[in-house]
Formats: C-alpha cells, structure tokens, sequence
C-alpha cells in the first residue's frame, strides 16, 4: 500500500491514528486528546474510505456543532482530497431531511424565545394581575392587601437584575427541556410532583411561569408558520421514523461527540438504522463543557452501550503542549471520576509552562503582562475568561477593541491580542495563553453558583465530582496554548483551581513577578 496514503495535509498519521483510518468495525469511537490531531484522522479516514474502499464522496456524511468547525473541516478536506464532502451542522441536516419530506417552514430568529419572555415580563404581565403575583411572590414578595400593579412595576425597575437573571433562567430551562426529548406532558408530571411537595414554593411558581411561557412560544411559532432549531432535530428524527426516508449514506461521521444531545442523539440514531451506514464518533470527555446546553456526556461514555457492534479507539499524542503541561493538565482533569481513562503524550518538552501572577490591581498588571509577552518576543496572545464581563476588569485606556474582539495597544506593532470566552476558544489554539480574573467567589473561576433542584428534571446525569464541568472548563483553557500559559490570579482571593494545581505541580509552575 502506498504510504502516502496515510498522510494527510503535509503530515504522516501516527500509529493510533493509522488505526483508526484502517478499522472497519461498524460503529467507532474515537477519543481524541486536546491538540491530538483529530481533525487530520477524521480526513484520513475520509481519504482511506474513498481511495481504498472505494467509497463515493456522495456516500459520506460529516457532522459537526458549529458553521466555523463545519467550515474549516471542508476546507480540511477541500485541501487534501480536491473534493467536497457533505459537512454540516445537526441543524442543517435537520432541514435537509424536512425539506426531503416536503414541509414548509421558516426557521425562527434564534433569540425569539429571549425577545418573547422579556416582552411578557415587561409589557404582557403589567395587565394581568394573576402572573403579576405569581412573579412578585416567586421574589417572595407580599401582595396581600396592596396594589399588585405599583409592586410590580417597583420590581422591574429597582430589582430589573434579579427579574433578567429569573428571564434567563427560565430560557435555559425550556431550551433544556426541548434537547432532553422529553414531552410537554412531562413538564406537568413535573408540576404536580413539585406542587404536591413543596406548594406555593418557588419551583412551583417557576414552573407556572415555564409552562405559561413555553405555551405562548409555540403558539408564536405556529401563528408565524416557524420552527426553532431544538424542534427542528426532534421533528426531523420523527419523520425519519414515520416515513421512512432513505439516504443513501455509506459512513457518518460526527465532530465533538461529547457534546451531543438526547435529541441529536435520536436523530443519528434513527439515521443511521434506515441508511445502515458504518458510523465513527469523535471527542474529548476531558472536554465536554456544554451541559447547560443539553449535552449529554452519558451518550459518550457509555457509547458501547447505545451503539451494537463497537468498538473505542484512543489517540493519545498532543501535537500542542508540552509534555510537562500535559502532567499538570492530567493530575487536574482526572479529579472528575467520571471519565474515560487516557494518558496524553507529547514529544516537546518545556520548561515550567505554567506562569502565574498575582495582582492586586488587574487592569495595572493585565498592562504590564501584556509588555512583557512583547518584549520577549511573543505577538499572538489569546486572552481567555469565564465571563464575558471579564473582559472589563482588565481593559485600561491604553487598550482599544476592534469589532472582532482583538484587543490594539498603541505602538506595539505585530501585537495580536485576541480576547474570548473559554467556551468560545474551544477548539481554538495560539502562540501563547492568558488566562485572567482567577478569583475565589460566586461569578470566578470557579464559578461556584449551584445547579438548583429543578434542574435536576431537565439535566440527564448529575455531576459527583464538585465543579466537576468548571473544571473541565479549566482544562480547556490551559490546553490552547502551544507554548506558555498565564495565570492572572487575584491576590487576596485566588482561585481554587491555581492553589490546586500550584501546590499539586510545584516542579512546572512559576511564579512570575512584573
């Protein structure tokens, strides 16, 4: 066999990876390590399955989470094989199958469900005084013997953060409980259950408001003629089921698999029994970070479990860090219990890869970090946070964010600074890492805030391990770097996730003074 058929994109496979490019079993998963080359093996597999198999490219099937990873796994392809797969997202397959049976519809604006809830709380519920109450005393506060109407307008101006946290809150709920699979019957077993234990409490009172709101969303929808995207993938598998539509698929492939959804689960499902198609699976446990999106890690876990005649592969050699990063990333994740055992390996070693830098005041030291990195010779820098109001703490006057989230600096030419969301980089990598707002409370990182009881109906599996998704949030954010991360940690109050790993790693952490 030629062996260039086991390189892909200027680089020659590894051995795990030349495995799984070769395996024929009928359903595969593979676990992929940060900075593991899983986007090479996925266009290896694709490449062996056409050149060797003899597989035609309009017999594969590719699915991945997002537009920007779809696009740059057919870009990946385009490059090494000169043709075009079908890539696309769960949603756009979704559509395609919808079409395929001939409904008509429009898909709704993705924050309708948001804009929906703030109107009725702020312009519908002023003229109905039952909702009023059900709000006012859900903020446990009194309307006996007063004017509902003055109470209520007070709460929406001088309490308007705790009412928008409360809007959010029910948002994440009706989007969990449409990825759970679960039918609107459920969410009044959910009702009566809560209500015969605790009555009038305020998981009573929550579920008035989500079962009221939920009903006016889809009667929204259905006047329009939309659907939205979670109902959109529950409708396609049913259809799948009902009419019995064949796609002639020979192999479906799917990206970040450990994000996958009860709902999205059902629909590969039902996909891959009526076109018999040989399936492969790809992901990271490590970094599975979308829980309050519906994802189910169970699904990955236990992939032998739901999928007959399996078989789970490893590739275990990061192209990205250093091995001594690799340890410390190690000793932390497999804190979490709940995992799938793997040992990343790296060929590059690097001294102390870990920086951390103590401030008392951020914005003071975020500057004087950022000089630093220049002078040293470093240009690309991603800045990660938890919060997307992070990036406050740390911007002075001298900093200017364009459009695209990059932070300038006057008179440091060359200088790329781009500032994310942990949850926004994954999937990313650079030069070099930073990594700021590491404080001890509520909203840090950490974030401490707990899961409450009522989403215990909706979230499939519960967490043993204590932040046990921050701390794979953590983990994410530590591996995108391809040289050196950097801790910017508060003084007085230091997150628990640095002292951890600080004192669990002394021989690989340094602590840097500016």
């Amino acid at each position: 066999m030629d062996k260039n058929i086991f390189k892909v994109n200027g680089y020659f496979l590894d051995d795990e990876q030349k495995n799984i490019v070769k395996s024929d079993c009928k359903n595969i998963l593979v676990i992929a390590g940060a900075g593991s080359g899983k986007s090479l093996t996925i266009v290896g597999k694709i490449k062996y399955l056409i050149n060797v198999y003899n597989v035609r490219k309009e017999e594969i099937l590719c699915i991945s989470f997002t537009n920007y990873s779809c696009f740059s796994l057919k870009s990946s392809i385009l490059k090494e094989l000169n043709c075009e797969i079908e890539v696309l997202t769960f949603h756009k397959l979704a559509l395609k199958i919808l079409k395929y049976a001939g409904f008509n519809f429009s898909i709704s604006e993705n924050d309708l469900l948001e804009f929906m809830i703030n109107e009725f709380f702020y312009y519908i519920f002023v003229d109905d005084v039952f909702y009023m109450k059900i709000v006012l005393r859900y903020f446990k506060i009194n309307v006996l013997f007063k004017n509902v109407n003055i109470l209520y307008r007070d709460l929406l101006i001088n309490r308007k953060k705790d009412v928008d946290m409360l809007i959010s809150k029910i948002c994440t709920f009706i989007r969990l409980f449409k990825s759970s699979g679960k039918s609107y019957d459920y969410l009044e077993y959910v009702f009566f259950k809560e209500k015969h234990k605790f009555f009038n409490g305020s998981n009573v009172l929550f579920l008035l408001l989500v079962i009221k709101l939920l009903y006016e969303y889809n009667l929204e929808l259905q006047s329009f003629g939309k659907i939205d995207f979670d109902d959109m993938i529950a409708l396609a598998s049913d259809v799948l089921n009902k009419k019995n539509i064949f796609f002639n698929y020979k192999y479906i492939i799917i990206d970040e698999f450990q994000d996958t959804s009860v709902v999205r689960y059902n629909l590969i499902k039902s996909l891959l029994l009526y076109s018999n198609a040989n399936f492969m699976a790809v992901g990271d446990d490590y970094q599975s970070i979308y829980r309050f999106s519906g994802c189910e890690l169970g699904l990955f876990l236990n992939f032998q479990s739901f999928f007959d005649d399996s078989k789970v592969y490893k590739i275990q050699t990061t192209y990205r860090n250093s091995l001594d990063l690799v340890k410390v990333c190690e000793r932390f994740i497999k804190v979490n219990r709940s995992q799938l055992d793997k040992t990343l390996k790296s060929n590059v070693s690097l001294y102390k890869p870990i920086k951390v830098i103590y401030y008392s005041k951020q914005r003071e030291m975020f500057y004087k970090l950022i000089v630093y990195l220049y002078n040293i010779g470093i240009r690309n820098i991603l800045v990660l946070a938890r919060n997307n109001d992070n990036l406050n703490d740390v911007l002075s006057d001298a900093f200017v964010v364009d459009d695209n989230n990059f932070l300038l600096l006057n008179g440091f030419e060359g200088l790329k600074i781009r500032f994310l969301t942990v949850h926004k980089s994954k999937g990313l990598e650079e030069e070099c890492v930073v990594v700021i707002s590491l404080v001890d409370d509520l909203w840090g990182f950490p974030n401490k805030k707990k899961d409450e009881r009522i989403f215990n109906y909706v979230l499939l599996g519960k967490e043993k391990c204590p932040y046990a998704e921050e701390r794979r949030l953590f983990y994410v954010a530590l591996t995108r770097t391809k040289s050196y991360v950097f801790l910017l940690v508060n003084k007085y109050k230091p997150s628990i996730f640095v002292k951890e790993i600080i004192k669990n790693n002394p021989n690989y952490i340094e602590i840097l003074k500016l």
